[in-house]
């Protein structure tokens, strides 16, 4: 579907960040990087097979600091729950929480909640979030734009329907920070956990936050990497500003965040996004690109891409991602060197982070770039492993 420029739908997308060409089209499911490495055989190989197998300590490599059994272990149960919550839908087809949304652990009550104020029903929805664990939570209007046009069937990887109940009008971003300790060790499987343990808070997070709105008598789909892109939603919700490192930097957590949503019909006032300054301090910033080790980031100005698992019609910063997945199934891990070195990637309770990021989102940016030039380097996971044993 080809969106007009004044589709109503783009109402903020200038505020958001976001630039729609007429060139737009909805992403496909089926192209995500993540997805092609099962079908697409210039993506898939043996280094691949074993990226997926080390999940299962099948493939798992013994290769020195940060790699080795114990890191992978470690790894590998903190996404257990997100595991156990995905696997339910396999012989449907339906990878929940990845390829499809989370089904529905409790009906919709037939009696429905009556709700006059959008808004207080909002600053409800905030404090249930953060009452399950959300760390953020921000609501915004439903986009279409940013809804797969179709999801995956993993048992043969084909295209499938990407269908919503009918009236949803809002989506709710949830945020979930990840640990800033590991996050500092990567590339590493050890930092991996710092995924994973996100992944499993936020599947339940996500799905207890949706029970409590069907069970006011509202439709509520619990959602994760599935049904659509989240960032956007992130986005418009106001959480954040979209970086060149591919991430939303949020005022609270910087880059050092997971995103989920639940769509609903649920009568909530949406939140409105706003410019914080980070494209700016981006355009002046190359630290994630020059870091990455396959360069699979870019430098220079935002783009129109024409990369498969790219959405078309957007101008943003785009990874290489078929770089960026080689490089993950290279270490059988996740990679997220560009979230480590990010100058963002700071704790904002401290106020000396928050000195320097009111530089950094101000005409001073520059300064905070040059105050920044020694952070960001690798903390060893022995390290980790040593302050968590004393």
């Amino acid at each position: 579907m080809t969106y007009r420029s004044n589709h109503p739908a783009q109402a903020n997308d200038s505020e958001a960040g976001i630039e729609v060409t007429d060139d737009f089209e909805r992403f496909t499911q089926r192209n995500d990087i993540f997805t092609r490495a099962f079908w697409d055989e210039t993506i898939r190989s043996t280094q691949t097979d074993g990226f997926f197998a080390s999940y299962r300590m099948e493939a798992a490599p013994r290769r020195g600091d940060g790699f080795t059994q114990r890191d992978f272990a470690l790894r590998n149960a903190s996404w257990l729950i997100s595991d156990v919550m995905s696997d339910r839908g396999a012989e449907t087809g339906k990878r929940e929480g990845f390829q499809a949304p989370i089904a529905y652990d409790t009906p919709v009550a037939p009696d429905r909640a009556e709700i006059n104020d959008p808004a207080r029903m909002s600053r409800e929805i905030k404090r249930i979030a953060a009452f399950f664990g959300a760390d953020l939570c921000a609501v915004t209007e439903l986009d279409e734009r940013w809804l797969y046009s179709s999801r995956v069937d993993t048992r043969d990887m084909s295209d499938a329907p990407n269908d919503l109940p009918p009236g949803i009008t809002h989506v709710i971003v949830l945020g979930h920070q990840m640990d800033e300790d590991l996050v500092a060790t990567y590339p590493s499987a050890l930092a991996g956990a710092a995924t994973g343990r996100e992944y499993s808070h936020e599947a339940a997070i996500v799905m207890q936050l949706a029970a409590y709105i069907r069970n006011l008598g509202y439709e509520a789909v619990a959602s994760m990497n599935d049904t659509g892109l989240v960032i956007p939603y992130a986005l418009k919700a106001g959480l954040g500003e979209y970086a060149r490192n591919q991430m939303v930097i949020t005022p609270e957590f910087g880059p050092r965040l997971r995103f989920s949503k639940i769509f609903t019909t649920l009568p909530l006032e949406a939140d409105t996004p706003k410019k914080l300054g980070v494209a700016e301090f981006c355009n002046i910033c190359t630290k994630c690109a020059d870091a990455c080790p396959v360069k699979a980031l870019p430098f220079g100005a935002p783009n129109i891409s024409t990369q498969t698992s790219s959405i078309k019609g957007v101008r943003k910063w785009t990874s290489n991602a078929e770089k960026c997945f080689g490089f993950w199934a290279k270490m059988s891990t996740d990679c997220a060197i560009c979230m480590r070195v990010c100058p963002f990637n700071r704790d904002f309770t401290k106020r000396r982070h928050k000195i320097w990021l009111k530089l950094a989102l101000s005409r001073l940016r520059k300064l905070a770039l040059w105050l920044d030039k020694d952070r960001g380097a690798r903390v060893k996971p022995a390290t980790w492993w040593a302050r968590s044993s004393k």
